[in-house]
């Protein structure tokens, strides 16, 4: 049988397609299921009226997702974010932000899922791709200034002087925030190990001094004891001989 597919069937084909099958699969499974109908001349038209209608949808859409490229492609977007010496942000621009921007700044309003980048986390100037079709892809320029910094950047700006966004003295901080935090953490612990470390070594010093002190007294006591008892017996050996 011959049938006109109305979605997408494994291994035989996408909606608006004409295909042979055999007739209990038609009929069983495609035509219950309303994933196809049968190819009558009148369905055959009317697909093909279908097709005409969806290319014409499709070249206008084309058409209008080529003049939303050409007018966000090159805008740049400006934000104020907190961050740390190293330029990375206390967070990030996400692909959301970035999409309030843009309908802020432009009227244009896309999906944030068509922002290619799921979010910015650093200072400086980034080029950040919009996916709007498979060959139509323009790219806003993200420009992230420290907050403190972003009404002065904005006054040069408007100036028209060159305020560059941050990005030589991001490039030479290499280590992440979060590897520097855990350094200075397995320093303060070493300091900490030495320090208990000492303290033991004192005290066992001391422990010892004093055991040796108590040692030495007890060794007194009995050399002194000793000296007694041998003057009693020279006394006692005189008196015998007397």
């Amino acid at each position: 049988m011959k049938v006109i597919l109305l979605d997408y069937v494994y291994k035989h084909g996408v909606a608006g397609e004409v295909i042979d099958v055999a007739d209990g699969f038609a009929r069983n499974y495609l035509i219950p299921k309303k994933l196809a109908v049968q190819a009558t001349e009148t369905e055959l038209k009317r697909a093909k009226k279908l097709r005409e209608q969806a290319a014409a949808k499709r070249a206008m859409l084309e058409d209008r997702m080529n003049e939303i490229a050409r007018q966000i492609d090159g805008v740049e977007l400006i934000f104020g974010r907190r961050a740390a010496s190293t330029g990375k942000l206390f967070g990030s621009v996400t692909s959301q932000d970035i999409a309030d921007e843009l309908l802020e700044k432009t009227g244009i309003d896309i999906n944030r899922r068509r922002v290619s980048q799921q979010g910015v986390r650093e200072i400086g100037t980034h080029e950040v791709t919009v996916r709007l079709g498979n060959e139509i892809a323009p790219v806003l320029r993200v420009t992230v200034v420290r907050e403190d910094e972003m009404e002065e950047f904005l006054a040069q700006r408007e100036a028209g002087g060159d305020a560059p966004a941050e990005g030589a003295e991001t490039a030479t901080a290499d280590e992440p925030v979060a590897e520097t935090v855990v350094e200075q953490a397995q320093e303060m612990a070493a300091d900490a190990a030495a320090s208990v470390a000492s303290a033991v070594e004192s005290a066992v010093e001391t422990v010892t001094d004093t055991v040796q002190s108590a040692a030495s007294a007890v060794a007194d006591a009995v050399s002194g004891d000793d000296s007694a008892v041998s003057a009693e017996e020279q006394d006692d050996d005189t008196a015998d001989k007397a």
